[in-house]
């Protein structure tokens, strides 16, 4: 087999990787980027490729930095910097990836809740109903093998790209070049772009995915595992920067600092604002399509994530005498369980989306995806063969200014 090509497999975790990061985070990342214009988005296209490359790659050969082949990447932590360190990793793991599958469970709700009063013209359904219903049909999925879930994912991300390049494609006639010749001040241009980064690394985010994608890559090629890491990440960052800064222009160079606003203000995604805003069939449809789409892919790779973060903290915290007194199917039970219910309940209760992505998301992300992995690679004697100065101090930077963007934001 030549391996360095990219085959099916490769490209079916490439989609997969594509589909876990393209939700929420393309869906509300122009209303935050939004308010400072076009210049700053130019600035941030220049940032957010390397630091989705190296963050996910350095996270990827964590995971596989194991003496234990098969170690998720909660067992790695432990082994690496002990039970302690392991366990309060393994917490944050869990917080980082849990508001978000909390957070596509408001999102869900709201899309379908939307469509069916501004597009269908229907009364709107009891929110507790619908949060069940929607909540249960992406739950239900989960319940099918890892191969069968990424070949959803897969057959779900292919009509996403199109719809999604078509959709950014068909707003460039709507585009308000005047957007252009607008520049924030120095002090304005620093802040918007600084405040994006939580928003900006959610939306590439796909750190949910890689432990079970690094395990994967390490049974397929074994000794190779570390080139066919960097070479499917560095093809899903540049299929992410595509995609989703191509949509990002198009919403920018549409909508005003009042429009992103209002969006922020309904809790809906972007494209469910277009959809409202716009009298056009296309856009009409078109966009609850794109986003509910985008929100399904996104949930799997998430909610894979979550539920090792979780069943991680169970297992570790039913050890007695260094013996684990719960069997992997109750874990397995009580994180189903755990995760059903509350997605639901906060579906129904409908707080902000951006603020989970702002406050919680991105920051808490930033700490597990940009910082801990350097950290290791300084740390762990399996890791310093990755030693490399410089894109090692640029995602340290990059992860430390994102976490600090929750200060600046209070200041």
């Amino acid at each position: 087999m030549n391996n360095s090509k990219m085959n099916s497999f490769d490209r079916r975790w490439m989609w997969s990787l594509f589909g876990t990061a393209v939700g929420a985070g393309i869906l509300f990342l122009p209303i935050r980027a939004g308010t400072g214009g076009f210049w700053p988005i130019v600035v941030m296209c220049c940032l957010i490729f390397p630091m989705t490359w190296l963050s996910h790659r350095a996270l990827a050969r964590f995971v596989n930095s194991s003496s234990k082949p098969g170690s998720d990447i909660t067992k790695v932590v432990e082994e690496h910097f002990g039970f302690g360190w392991g366990f309060a990793v393994t917490v944050l793991y869990f917080f980082a990836i849990y508001p978000i599958c909390l957070a596509y469970g408001v999102g869900i709700t709201n899309v379908v809740d939307s469509f069916i009063v501004n597009q269908l013209g229907l009364d709107q359904v009891n929110r507790l109903v619908l949060a069940v219903v929607m909540v249960s049909a992406m739950m239900a999925v989960m319940l099918l093998s890892e191969e069968k879930v990424t070949k959803v994912c897969e057959s779900l991300v292919y009509p996403l790209c199109f719809i999604l390049l078509a959709f950014s494609l068909y707003l460039v006639p709507n585009w308000k070049f005047d957007a252009i010749a607008s520049m924030p001040s120095a002090k304005d241009f620093v802040v918007v772009v600084w405040l994006t980064l939580p928003v900006l690394v959610f939306a590439f985010n796909h750190s949910p995915a890689v432990s079970t994608f690094a395990l994967s890559i390490e049974k397929e090629y074994g000794e190779n595992k570390n080139a066919k890491t960097n070479q499917i990440e560095f093809h899903t960052s540049a299929a992410l920067l595509s995609f989703v800064m191509l949509f990002v222009f198009s919403c920018i160079m549409c909508l005003d600092n009042a429009d992103f606003a209002a969006a922020r203000e309904a809790n809906i995604p972007i494209l469910s604002y277009f959809a409202n805003k716009f009298d056009n069939p296309v856009i009409t449809y078109a966009g609850p399509a794109v986003a509910f789409l985008a929100i399904l892919s996104s949930f799997f790779g998430h909610y894979y994530g979550a539920r090792e973060g979780l069943n991680g903290i169970i297992r570790k915290a039913s050890k007695k005498d260094g013996v684990q007194r719960l069997s992997n199917t109750t874990i397995n039970a009580i994180t189903t369980i755990f995760m059903y219910v509350t997605i639901i309940a906060v579906g129904y209760v409908n707080p902000s989306i951006l603020g989970f992505i702002e406050d919680l998301g991105g920051p808490i992300i930033a700490a597990i995806l940009f910082i801990m992995p350097i950290v290791a690679i300084y740390t762990v004697p399996s890791m310093a063969k990755f030693k490399n100065k410089f894109t090692d101090i640029f995602v340290f930077v990059m992860g430390s200014l994102t976490i600090l963007s929750i200060i600046i934001k209070m200041l």
